[in-house]
Order: structure tokens, then C-alpha cells, then sequence
């Protein structure tokens, strides 16, 4: 039982980590190779803004607008240029922009592994029945998960942006014909994303440390999860993270150096059998 929830918790923050990238390409079929570089930055930001006497959450709702106009300034500015059938352009710029935000940080902030003060509340837990403990924050960002998500999935199938966003995705062509601005629809779904990277990066600097080069192994897990859930599917993404966690604690409760490892194992398990994923059309 252990196991489960505290496997659970996890894949609530690994959730987190892949609604962004999981949006971008089911909105532009866009990987972006930037994606956990993106949410060291915001990590850092949130700790920048609480290192100068501002409460965990005033900093977080100072760095969400500041993460909307970026992801409307890097979608309308750099991306845009390099989206089309060829996948390629996008990979190589985002992997150029990973380099940059991992050097700008390394100036900026050094190699020392840094954290969000909460107060004590990243250490707070609630006792149940069996001995067994739960973290309120992990719990809080497990709850954020799935709000987000049930947050999207209505907005897609619900609201006219959302629709904008479907349009786009599926036909790009018939959609500006039809009077939608393609480039515009584009920049408000990154704009979207980088809300739940900026999400993401503070709840991640918020539950343990995180330093400039631990953007690579945070994308790793956010595509794994998107990927076994289905790319493109909010659902599916959110049971693939919750899978993924588990997996890893399984890994972890047989021994230390077999979480990750075992996770690895489950997204190659997954990619073999059922390379779409396990949910590749979720609705409602």
C-alpha cells in the first residue's frame, strides 16, 4: 500500500512535468527538446522571487504571468519559423535553446543545487491508518495534476479555443482558410504550456533541490509519460505519469538503484507492444 501511494504522489508531479509537453505537440506535433530546461528555469525563478522575502505562492503568481508572455515570445519569435513536416528544425532549435537557459543558469545561479523555502510544509505529512504517512505537498500537486488535466481536456472539447486548438492541430491549411491564424492559435497553446512548466518547476523546487543540469532527466520523464499514455492525450498522459511513478517505487522498495531503471524498462515495454500508447484518443 506504501508503495502505491507514495508511487501514486509521484506520478501526480511526473503529471505535472508532461501536460506542457504533451500539449505542444498535440497542438503542433512539436517536441521540445527545452521542455525540462524550461522548468529548471521557472524552479529558479520561484526561489529567486522567494530568496527576496516573498511567500512561495506570491512568487508562484508572479512567475505565471511572466511564463505566459514567454511562451507567447518564444512560440511567436523562434518556433513558429521552424514548424512543418519536417521535424528536425524544431528538435535542433530547442535543443539550442536547452543549451542556452542550462548555460544562463549556470551564470546566474552556479552548480549548487538550490530549493524553495515552504516553510516546512514540503516536510508535513498526515498520518493514516497502517503506520503509513502522506505528504501534504505531494498531495497538493497530485490534486493540481488533475485539475489541470481535467482543465484541458474540457477546454479542448468544450470552448472555442479549444476547438481553435483541434482545428489547427488537424488540418492547419483548412483551419486559416477557414479564418483561424494558425501562428497566433500556435503561440497561445505554447503560452498555455509554459503555465504548467512554470507550475511544474515550483512545485518540483518546492518538493526537493534542483540545480541547472537537471533539466535532460526531467524531460526524459515527461516524455516517458506522454508516451506511454498516448502522445497527445491529456488522460492517457496523466495515467502514463501515475503508472510511471509507481513503477519506479516498485523498482525502488527491490532495490535503491532500480527505480529509474524499472521505469525506463515499463516506457520500452510500452513502446514495443503499443508504440501509440495505452490511451492515444482519450475524450471527455
Amino acid at each position: 500500500m506504501d508503495i502505491l501511494i507514495q508511487g501514486i504522489l509521484l506520478g501526480g508531479l511526473y503529471a505535472l512535468f508532461a501536460l506542457g509537453l504533451s500539449l505542444m505537440f498535440g497542438v503542433m506535433r512539436l517536441t521540445n527538446i527545452a521542455h525540462g530546461d524550461f522548468i529548471i528555469l521557472s524552479a529558479f525563478l520561484t526561489f529567486a522571487l522567494t530568496s527576496v522575502g516573498l511567500s512561495p505562492l506570491v512568487a508562484l503568481a508572479l512567475t505565471l504571468p511572466v511564463a505566459w508572455v514567454a511562451g507567447y515570445v518564444v512560440q511567436r519569435g523562434v518556433l513558429n519559423g521552424t514548424l512543418g513536416k519536417d521535424p528536425m528544425p524544431s528538435l535542433v532549435v530547442t535543443f539550442g535553446l536547452s543549451i542556452v537557459v542550462q548555460n544562463f543558469l549556470l551564470e546566474v545561479f552556479s552548480a549548487d543545487p538550490r530549493s524553495i523555502n515552504t516553510g516546512g510544509f514540503n516536510t508535513m505529512s498526515w498520518s493514516v491508518e497502517g503506520g503509513l504517512s502522506v505528504g501534504q505537498l505531494p498531495v497538493l500537486i497530485l490534486l493540481l495534476a488533475l485539475v489541470c488535466t481535467v482543465g484541458l481536456q474540457w477546454l479542448f472539447n468544450y470552448t472555442a479555443l479549444g476547438r481553435a486548438f483541434r482545428a489547427v492541430s488537424d488540418d492547419p491549411e483548412i483551419a486559416e482558410l477557414m479564418g483561424l491564424n494558425g501562428h497566433k492559435v500556435y503561440a497561445l497553446a505554447t503560452a498555455l504550456a509554459f503555465l504548467f512548466i512554470a507550475l511544474a518547476g515550483a512545485m518540483q523546487g518546492m518538493r526537493t533541490t534542483v540545480s541547472p543540469s537537471d533539466g535532460p532527466m526531467l524531460l526524459l520523464f515527461a516524455f516517458e509519460a506522454v508516451i506511454i499514455g498516448g502522445m497527445g492525450s491529456f488522460w492517457g498522459t496523466f495515467i502514463g505519469a501515475i503508472l510511471l511513478g509507481v513503477t519506479q517505487q516498485i523498482g525502488s522498495r527491490i532495490d535503491p538503484g532500480w527505480g529509474i531503471w524499472t521505469g525506463h524498462m515499463v516506457f520500452l515495454i510500452v513502446l514495443v507492444v503499443r508504440p501509440q500508447g495505452l490511451f492515444p484518443k482519450t475524450r471527455g
